[in-house]
């Protein structure tokens, strides 16, 4: 089968077309913007991308459009496509009929944390010999690309909320229907599409409906949207991770996010030492070790994975040093997520500087829904440096608490400029962002390297 992918370099949409790449059809694909790491995983696979949405790609005579959504009615290929009549379907509903039937389809879903905990448990699936395939979005570096078909019967699927396509505005994980589902978190999130945090408790009950009588649920123990969602109907067993104090069945930790033990009950059932850092990570961890133990995987045998895991590209990656000032960057945009990456590096290298750079490019940021967490968001760090550019709200107004620890910019350019002349050697700066930010990493590294110390 030829299938033409719209939106193919979304992280989603490029983990399908590598699947559909190693499952022997023929790809291709366009998309308006591309940038790393999507694009250069699709460059390794040598798939033609087109730029841009033009009619003429009706010459490329796929058996199959494949939609992803990005795609809006007004998109001149959609257009010509609905007007000839042509064949087209969603990234999901594709993924759904042509590699989930049949599986063991382990999803996690939650606000924050997908990627991340999707690929903990696709390579502890691994190291444990169940050959899982996997659709991350991200590229986690034990593997080095963000999807494969894998030979054994297990698939993990990172499980996004967001609506399906413009024709299907389902969230995309109602077309897994998974066996073990993973709910890590939920807060209010994808404004442009939710009016609220109930709409996405909605959404998420959806998919508990979908997972089977022998199926099971991994639940956050902390987060009291998720019990609303259990409340509303539950079918399947639940493990619960995470509780504060000794709760019967339910995993938690003792000890420090990169050493600690696992604890059921009472009960020591494993001990994780690893290289990551943050409270976030720790319960990543019990969650992917309460799935794993679905499939089959007993917790010592997760533990001892963990220990080699590596962690995902754009999570707090270093990308460079320079003049003494190390940069990192980070996928982070939602307040929380930017919070809780600022707090894994301060306990990394703490009484050290912290220089955060950020761009609220997010739909929800953008929309300036959650502004007024920014300052909250940044507690942590010692110096703010926002991109401005773009937004219909006044950053200066919402970090105005910062006082002048807070920078606004509207230029990227001028973003380095005020950036470097700010940092000293010993510094850290880290770059959060859900695009490619200007490349500012590349920018800010070679002016460090360029200024006077």
């Amino acid at each position: 089968m030829h299938i033409h992918i719209l939106g193919i370099c979304g992280t989603f949409m490029g983990g399908l077309a590598a699947l559909a790449r190693e499952g022997g059809h023929r790809v291709t694909g366009c998309d308006a913007n591309v940038y790393p790491p999507m694009s250069d995983q699709l460059r390794a696979l040598d798939i033609e991308l087109i730029e841009g949405w033009d009619a003429a790609q009706l010459a490329l005579k796929p058996d199959l459009f494949v939609v992803g959504n990005v795609v809006s009615r007004g998109n001149a290929l959609m257009e010509a496509i609905l007007n000839a009549g042509l064949p087209y379907t969603s990234g999901p509903q594709w993924l759904a009929e042509h590699v989930l039937q049949g599986r063991h389809v382990l999803a996690v879903a939650g606000t924050h944390g997908k990627t991340t905990t999707t690929s903990m448990l696709a390579w502890v699936l691994e190291q444990a010999g169940l050959q899982p395939g996997f659709l991350v979005g991200g590229v986690p570096l034990n593997f080095g690309v963000s999807a494969r078909l894998g030979a054994g019967k297990t698939f993990v699927i990172e499980a996004d909320e967001y609506d399906t396509a413009f024709f299907d505005k389902r969230s995309k994980f109602v077309h897994y229907r998974p066996r073990t589902a993973i709910l890590n978190n939920l807060e209010l999130d994808h404004a442009d599409i939710f009016e609220n945090l109930a709409a996405i408790e909605r959404q998420f009950h959806h998919l508990v409906r979908t997972v089977p009588g022998q199926g099971r649920l991994v639940v956050n123990a902390r987060e009291e949207a998720l019990q609303r969602v259990l409340a509303m109907g539950c079918w399947s067993e639940v493990v619960r991770f995470g509780a504060r104090k000794e709760e019967p069945g339910a995993l938690r930790a003792r000890g420090e996010p990169h050493a600690f033990d696992v604890l059921r009950g009472s009960l020591k059932v494993a001990r994780v030492d690893w290289s990551l850092l943050g409270e976030h990570n720790q319960l990543n961890a019990l969650a992917t070790i309460a799935a794993a133990e679905h499939a089959g995987v007993a917790p010592e045998v997760s533990a001892r994975a963990l220990a080699g895991f590596e962690n995902v590209r754009r999570r707090l990656e270093l990308r460079g040093e320079a003049g003494g000032v190390k940069v990192y960057d980070d996928f982070a945009h939602h307040p929380t997520a930017m919070r809780t990456t600022i707090n894994g590096l301060r306990r990394k290298v703490g009484t050290q500087r912290i220089l955060a750079v950020f761009e609220p490019r997010s739909n929800t940021m953008k929309l300036g829904t959650m502004k007024a967490q920014l300052p909250w968001s940044l507690e942590e760090a010692d110096l703010a440096f926002c991109h401005s550019g773009g937004l219909t709200w006044s950053a200066e107004e919402a970090l105005a608490p910062m006082g002048r620890l807070a920078v606004v910019c509207d230029g990227i350019d001028k973003l380095v400029e005020r950036v470097v002349a700010a940092a000293r050697p010993g510094d850290h700066v880290l770059c959060m962002s859900n695009g490619g930010f200007g490349g500012i990493h590349a920018k800010l590294l070679e002016a460090l390297a360029r200024a006077p110390r």
